[in-house]
């Protein structure tokens, strides 16, 4: 993948040098990196990896993702919090997951953390399960296990 962005970044280089302008311009350079994109699109499979801003897509998806799901839990929250009765069974439930690695393991467990409503406690040694605290394990957890499951694909879309 730095290879395919040296070569978009070559192209938009040599896409400023060839034009016609008396001098420098930023917007030109901006311009010669476009078409690099859509160069190195057409190319990527010559270089045997995906093509390189597929990741910078993924990431944007999963921020995305990380917000509505912030939004949801938040809503839900709120809901515990202002109604007159407090009807919530707080529990820990084991977790297993798909991802390997530090930094995958590690995403998902502060992305977790920081919805409210769920912390994860501990993550075992070997790394593919999590122990996680839920405020209300009867509403929370079916919303927690399809948060999970949608965090763990889009990080695996960022990171594999």
């Amino acid at each position: 993948m730095p290879a395919q962005f040296l070569l978009n970044v070559f192209i938009a280089v040599l896409w400023t040098l060839i034009s016609d302008e008396d001098e420098l311009k930023f917007t030109t350079l901006v311009m010669g990196y476009l078409v690099g994109i859509i160069i190195v699109f057409l190319m990527h499979r010559f270089f045997g990896d995906r093509f390189y801003l597929s990741r910078f897509f993924a990431l944007i998806k999963l921020v995305f993702i990380f917000t509505v799901e912030l939004v949801q839990s938040t809503m839900l929250v709120l809901r515990h919090i202002l109604s007159p009765k407090i009807r919530i069974k707080p529990g820990i439930f084991k977790y297993e997951t798909v991802l390997r690695g530090e930094w995958e393991i590690t995403t998902l467990a502060l992305l977790l953390t920081l919805t409210p409503g769920s912390v994860v406690i501990q993550v075992t040694p070997e790394g593919d399960a999590f122990y996680i605290h839920a405020m209300d394990v009867d509403d929370s957890k079916i919303m927690l296990l399809r948060s999970l499951g949608k965090f763990e694909k889009a990080i695996m879309g960022v990171t594999r």
